[in-house]
């Protein structure tokens, strides 16, 4: 018993390690675990006070106990019993792919990552390159919002940016929980963007398992009260145009929902606008292209921050015009009428999408560019400063809301003139100014963003 047992160095070494991880599972780990999760919690509860809508504790479970509650939902072990009965394969199978899925899906929210950094970084971030303005808020409207509901916020697709822009505006409301496609799926990213809450989604994948495993996952987000914000059009507008909905996510919300049977959805149409997307010349060539693919350097992203950098340090540095966010009237899905024999999905995404066109912010940029379009040819700029005038009158004559240009309109029409020109979008001449022809589909873009207010009537001189 007492004898010595000569060992391989390897091999001792292979030991000690084993009794290291053995003592490190058993008693530190869960310590440490311990430690954090009681801070987590005294933050979290710090946090509540100040939220509009408090974070719910279904956003707090550790993630492997939110994949296990998905894995092992009746839907879903249905659904799994169905594939395998499809496919032919074994149903530990069809488990261990629909266990892959949940994986993927499923977020690891940490309240520190989002409102120790996120929120704060997409506040410095949006306030560095954009005037920022929160335009139409109908507060009396979100306030009169069951505390109970759960609230879902519906917003246009404009630019990479509009997931900045928002954490930071709703900061001071909730937490909310994103649906991004898979151009976030990459290391590091990924695990940023899971600690901010996001659940990753296909959104061109056709494979049944997934899709219902996905449509669980949002449905038991949604019934535990967890703020949300999808994109119906799916991906970035090319055209700058407002799309029809796809109506995936929204229907996995709204098909689970049954009304009396716990609490209600209250859908909040978000529109927004820029008068700079960082992404514009991308999307147009993506348009051009007719594929929807968007080829990313580094070279020519780390090209163009060193150049960003450097307009900084030298005081160069312009800001891109205004972003701009409004709010309109929320749709109450307990209460929303519903037609006789029609979609309810449809109907409802098609009447959301209506009150995200009517908000849409009108900005300087997109304003000059329609005008500029209407009367295509050369210009006096105080010719064209007249025709944004007078637009600015009809739009309000026909009810839109045009809170930027209601003062300093002539400051604000410069400064949009200005911008365009610094980007050689048009150029300005003895004669007056003129579009550059190449540039037109630029113009072309902005003014579309717009567009749907434009049955205001063309002005002249």
């Amino acid at each position: 018993m007492f004898r010595t047992v000569e060992l391989p160095l390897w091999l001792l070494i292979l030991i000690l390690a084993f009794a290291a991880v053995t003592a490190l599972s058993h008693f530190l780990l869960p310590s440490v675990r311990w430690f954090f999760r009681r801070r987590m919690e005294r933050v979290v509860a710090k946090l509540n006070t100040r939220l509009q809508r408090p974070i719910e504790p279904f956003k707090l479970l550790r993630r492997q106990d939110t994949i296990q509650r998905l894995i092992y939902d009746p839907k879903v072990a249905q659904a799994v019993a169905e594939h395998a009965s499809e496919t032919g394969v074994r149903e530990d199978v069809a488990f261990q792919e629909a266990h892959r899925y949940a994986r993927e899906i499923v977020p690891s929210f940490s309240a520190t990552a989002y409102f120790g950094f996120a929120t704060r970084a997409a506040k410095l971030l949006s306030r560095a390159i954009y005037r920022v303005r929160l335009g139409h808020f109908d507060e009396e409207a979100v306030s009169a919002i069951s505390s109970d509901a759960t609230v879902v916020f519906v917003m246009n697709h404009r630019s990479n940016m509009d997931y900045v822009l928002v954490t930071y505006l709703a900061g001071e409301t909730s937490a909310l929980s994103y649906a991004v496609g898979e151009w976030a799926h990459v290391w590091p990213l990924s695990g940023l963007i899971r600690a901010m809450g996001a659940y990753f989604i296909r959104r061109k994948s056709r494979n049944l398992l997934y899709r219902r495993v996905l449509a669980r996952y949002v449905q038991m987000a949604t019934r535990a009260g967890v703020a949300q914000a999808v994109f119906p059009e799916g991906s970035l507008s090319l055209n700058g145009k407002v799309r029809d909905p796809k109506l995936g996510l929204l229907n996995y919300i709204i098909s689970d929902f049954v009304a009396g049977d716990g609490r209600d959805v209250v859908f909040v149409p978000v529109a927004l606008n820029y008068d700079r997307v960082l992404e514009d010349r991308v999307l147009l060539a993506a348009a051009a292209s007719s594929k929807r693919k968007f080829r990313f350097r580094w070279r020519d992203a780390i090209r163009y921050f060193l150049k960003h950098l450097y307009q900084r340090l030298s005081g160069r540095f312009i800001r891109f015009g205004y972003a701009a966010v409004n709010f309109g009237a929320p749709l109450s899905l307990a209460q929303f009428p519903i037609k006789q024999s029609s979609d309810r999905t449809k109907q409802i995404g098609k009447e959301l999408m209506r009150r995200i066109r009517a908000i849409t912010p009108v900005l300087p940029v997109p304003l000059v560019a329609t005008c500029l379009l209407e009367n295509d040819g050369i210009l006096k700029r105080e010719e064209l400063k007249k025709l944004v005038r007078g637009k600015v009158r009809a739009l309000e004559a026909g009810g839109v809301p045009v809170p930027l240009l209601k003062q300093d309109v002539d400051q604000e029409i410069d400064a949009a003139i200005n911008h365009l020109l610094m980007r050689q979008i048009i150029n300005e001449t003895p004669s007056g100014i003129v579009i550059c022809e190449p540039e037109k589909p630029l113009l072309e873009y902005y003014a579309a963003s717009i567009s749907q207010h434009s049955d205001v009537k063309k002005i002249t001189h």
